[in-house]
């Protein structure tokens, strides 16, 4: 169940909000005037959620080259990798 706390809280209660966002790595939501607000989390937690994002990214464009046919061989790939990690 979500966590969700009113916009006072930020000022009122942020170290219990802050102790949660990183013991439980998730969001809590906040409210003003009864309305969803902000969703407030953990720098950690955010980080992973943005790699997460990055990485279904370069799989739909992974997909997009297999379905136009922009492939390469997998020899050619490896060497590439190779020459950059020895830069």
């Amino acid at each position: 169940m979500p966590n969700i706390r009113p916009s006072a809280d930020l000022r009122n209660k942020y170290n219990d909000i802050s102790e949660f966002c990183h013991k439980h790595r998730e969001p809590v939501f906040i409210t003003k005037n009864g309305q969803g607000d902000l969703a407030v989390m953990s720098i950690d937690a955010y980080d992973e959620l943005s790699g997460k994002l990055e990485l279904y990214r370069l799989l739909q464009e992974g997909m997009e080259d297999i379905k136009t046919n922009n492939l390469r061989p997998i020899n050619e790939v490896f060497e590439e990798i190779e020459e950059r990690l020895a830069k």
